[in-house]
């Protein structure tokens, strides 16, 4: 995992006051999610243009109750529209994510 970092490490993070720095836009914009700053979390969400960036895009969406958005996102991101909870959704995109780049920084 990215750092060395895992779900529990992230959780663990959330009691700074601000993303640990090498943390992907995508990344970042769970970690604000899971503060409950959705607009930070949509910044740094658009600020990743690829599949992860659009995959968390999707997953705000869905949060903030946009069903149409959000399809276009998971669309975008390669994914299916996803029916589970928010938090676990949330958690598996973390999951996914961490170990994605961990995996491309070896």
């Amino acid at each position: 995992m990215m750092s060395g970092m895992d779900l529990a490490g992230f959780t663990q993070s959330l009691a700074a006051d601000a993303p640990p720095a090498d943390f992907s836009s995508a990344l970042k914009g769970l970690w604000w999610d899971a503060k409950g700053d959705w607009q930070k979390a949509h910044a740094c969400a658009q600020a990743q243009d690829d599949s992860a960036g659009a995959w968390v895009h999707a997953y705000l969406h869905r949060r903030e109750g946009d069903a149409g958005n959000a399809a276009y996102w998971y669309r975008r991101a390669g994914k299916p529209v996803s029916s589970t909870a928010l938090d676990a959704e949330r958690a598996a995109i973390i999951e996914t994510l961490l170990t994605a780049e961990a995996s491309a920084r070896r």
